[in-house]
């Protein structure tokens, strides 16, 4: 049987879902002109924004790190371009270590390299580049080049490196830079300068390039590059350029700088050397001294564990935070007091049988049987101990600390280096706040004895006593210590001097100042360091003193041959000249040295002989590096310039004192 469709039906059928598809194909076509409309009048802004952001990168512009050079130009830090190998980790596809690997195989990659590579790894942020090899040469950059496809986060950059070229010379004060640490970085992020140190990896750690950080560092630019869909740099768009940092002109003279430190030779300690009239620092001298070109790419562990553990502490800065008792040195700054006080006239005398007695205990000098009737001119001349226990004893501690306060001893002096020590001017006040007992707290009047000779609770950086003797010369005007002389702009050469003025004035009597140094002059005629300067072709005032470092037992004389070298008298000296008008003022400790007028003047006659009459112990020697100069005079721009060029303390009252050595 013949079953016959109903066409009219089917055909009402078919027009039903031919009317729903065409529903959903204009709902869903009206969706997507809704959703293009959208996208393109409301959120064109939005992703016009993302696609630059996509297009254009915007790169900081790191800029020059300012130049550090002495008072007659010499270069003593600069920068340097050169190419390094860098990874960025986030971008490595696969085994950090095979990639090093398959690298090592086209450039040289060290132990060592690999070594600083996990330390800065360690210490960064996943996403940053890190270097792997540094000064690559044209070669080596010409072979990763062509193999660089296999390479991805694995690129080459141009960096400016830091450089020292005098090597170790003055280097506690000149410092070093090195990469940015993480506990660094954030503190980086918690000052309004954040912003500045983006694309920066170095940073000032130690010395002026740390104290000076933020003159050196200079003002971050940066350019907006066109980037393609890999990344690569297309084209610079725009470019804020940036501003280079301040260039430091130090008041260091380097050639005397040098002059000391080669005198110093294998011994250890500090000399300071002042222009009474500015507080220049003319010669800053810590020994030994170390490489800061060690640390600018981060040191290797051998280096560091010489460093680090030698008994002679190189990376120790002595004249900031060396602390020692004054000896001797001290006597002429009790003398002054003695007058300034009146206590004391210059022709007033004692008769020293070569002790003082006190109490049950007695204080000897160096000198047996004594000096004799003393007065004050030869209490300094022949550093009578005797004479200035009993001027301890009559003027008191409080006194004399009251009176040594201004002359910046246990102060800080505010030298431009950070971590300066303050050392110890004891003080009743002083004791009953640094001690927990109370039978500690108390002073006796036994301590006030050993003071006068510079011993004692005396504490002081070599610094300080460099300071001191550079206001008495200055006749009591008080100049603040300084490293950097100006501060120039590094595009403008426009100078700021750093101690425009004096700080204060001690109100002293020229005649009172005058005694003292005609005794120091005496010193260096008929005293103690008269062997030293004679035939010297200057006149000078000194003063030799020599330090306990252990107490001597009782009835115990004081054998050098028969005590560890490192328990031996520090050896001082203080000096200054020319006396009548002075230049310079200087401070030296020997360490275990022994006598002052041993070891530590005749290091300073070198200095004097240098600086007053430009002679040289030794003439004919050659340093091992030639120096790079600049004409600090010239107004230009330091970059065209350049351009051009090259197309513990001493022993407590209670034990046997056995007087100052000098």
């Amino acid at each position: 049987m013949t079953e016959f469709k109903n066409t009219e039906r089917e055909l009402h059928y078919f027009r039903m879902r031919l009317s729903v598809a065409g529903l959903f194909v204009l709902v869903f076509f009206g969706l997507l002109a809704a959703r293009f409309v959208w996208l393109q009048a409301y959120q064109h802004d939005h992703y016009a924004a993302q696609a630059e952001d996509n297009r254009i990168s915007i790169v900081p512009v790191v800029p020059n790190r300012g130049l550090i050079v002495d008072r007659n130009g010499v270069v003593l830090a600069r920068n340097f371009a050169a190419y390094t190998l860098e990874i960025t980790p986030s971008k490595i596809r696969g085994d950090l270590d095979e990639v090093i690997d398959a690298l090592a195989g086209i450039v040289e990659i060290q132990t060592k390299d690999r070594r600083r590579f996990r330390r800065q790894l360690e210490e960064s942020k996943n996403f940053e580049s890190l270097p792997i090899r540094t000064r690559l040469t044209d070669d080596e950059v010409a072979k990763f080049t062509a193999q660089r496809y296999r390479f991805p986060g694995v690129d080459i950059q141009a960096r400016l490196f830091r450089q020292y070229p005098l090597g170790s010379v003055a280097s506690h004060v000149i410092g070093y830079i090195g990469r940015i640490s993480q506990r660094e970085a954030a503190k980086i992020e918690d000052t309004d300068d954040a912003a500045n140190y983006n694309g920066t990896s170095y940073i000032g750690k130690e010395g002026v390039e740390k104290s000076y950080e933020a003159q050196l560092h200079g003002q971050t630019g940066y350019e907006e590059v066109e980037v393609s869909a890999g990344g690569r740099a297309v084209r610079t768009l725009s470019r804020k350029p940036a501003t280079p940092g301040a260039n430091l002109i130090l008041s260091l003279d380097i050639e005397l700088q040098k002059v000391v430190e080669q005198a110093f030779g294998n011994r250890r300690g500090a000399l300071i050397a002042i222009e009474p009239a500015t507080g220049d620092v003319l010669a800053y001298v810590s020994m030994p001294t170390f490489d800061p070109n060690l640390f600018v790419e981060g040191i290797d562990q051998q280096s560091w564990d010489e460093l680090n553990t030698s008994p002679d502490k190189p990376l120790v800065n002595r004249p900031l935070s060396g602390s020692y008792p004054p000896g001797s040195t001290y006597k002429p700054f009790m003398a002054l007091a003695a007058l300034e006080l009146g206590r004391r006239t210059p022709a007033s005398a004692i008769s020293d049988p070569g002790y003082f007695n006190f109490g049950n205990h007695r204080f000897r000098d160096d000198k047996e049987g004594g000096h004799g009737t003393v007065d004050m001119y030869r209490s300094i001349v022949q550093s009578c101990d005797t004479y200035y226990y009993h001027l301890a004893n009559d003027l008191g501690v409080d006194a004399m600390h009251d009176f040594m306060k201004p002359f910046g001893f246990g102060q800080i002096t505010g030298i431009d280096l950070e971590h300066e020590k303050r050392g110890i001017l004891p003080s009743t006040t002083w004791k009953r706040t640094s001690y927990r007992r109370p039978e500690q707290q108390k002073w006796y009047a036994g301590e006030t004895i050993s003071l006068g000779i510079g011993q004692g609770y005396n504490s002081f950086t070599p610094l300080q006593l460099a300071h001191a003797t550079a206001i008495l010369a200055n006749n009591g005007v008080v100049m603040k210590p300084h490293l950097v002389k100006f501060m120039e702009d590094g595009g403008t050469r426009a100078r700021t001097a750093t101690v425009p003025k004096e700080s204060y004035r001690i109100a002293l009597k020229q005649q009172n100042i005058d005694v003292i140094k005609n005794a120091m002059v005496g010193v260096m005629r008929e005293g103690t360091a008269a062997k030293v300067f004679a035939n010297a072709g200057y006149v000078s005032g000194g003063k030799t003193g020599t330090a306990q470092v252990i107490a001597i037992k009782k009835n115990e004389k004081y054998n050098a041959s028969k005590i560890d070298e490192r328990h031996r008298d520090h050896s001082l000296f203080t000096a200054f000249a020319p006396a009548d008008k002075p230049r310079i003022a200087i401070a030296i400790i020997v360490e275990n040295g022994g006598f002052g007028a041993t070891a530590a003047a005749p290091i300073v006659r070198e200095a004097l002989d240098f600086y007053l009459l430009g002679k040289r112990a030794n003439p004919n020697r050659q340093d091992d590096v030639p120096t790079e100069k600049i004409d600090i005079s010239d107004t230009r721009p330091l970059a065209e310039i350049r351009a051009d060029e090259t197309s513990d303390g001493g022993p407590r009252a209670g034990a046997e004192t056995q007087g100052n050595r000098d």
